[in-house]
C-alpha cells in the first residue's frame, strides 16, 4: 500500500479527504511539528501501517531538522520508549 504526503499529514487511500489511514499532525512553530492523531480502518489493523505512517512522519523531521510533540497517543508511546527517537523528541 502506498503511503501518500498530503496536507500536514501522510495518508493511505485515493483521497486525502477520505483516508484509509493517516497521521496528522500540526506544525507548533517552524521547527516543531506536533502529531495530532493516528488513524487505522478496522480493516488494515495489525499490519503496522500505523508504525509506517510513524515512520513517515520522523523521516520528514529528520530531513527537514524538525523536532515532534507526540500528542497523539500512539505516536506518544512508540516515541518514547527507548532512544530510537531522542533525536527528534521535542523536549521542553
Amino acid at each position: 500500500m502506498e503511503i501518500r504526503e498530503g496536507s500536514k499529514r501522510f495518508f493511505i487511500g485515493e483521497d486525502e479527504n477520505e483516508p484509509i489511514a493517516e497521521i496528522v499532525y500540526s506544525y507548533k512553530d517552524k521547527n516543531v511539528i506536533v502529531i495530532e492523531s493516528t488513524f487505522v480502518a478496522e480493516s488494515l489493523r495489525g499490519q503496522n501501517i500505523a508504525a509506517r505512517l510513524l515512520e513517515k512522519v520522523i523521516s520528514k523531521a529528520r530531513s527537514d531538522g524538525l523536532k515532534i510533540i507526540p500528542k497523539c497517543s500512539y505516536a506518544e508511546k512508540v516515541m518514547k520508549k527507548g532512544n530510537k527517537y531522542s533525536d527528534v523528541l521535542f523536549i521542553k
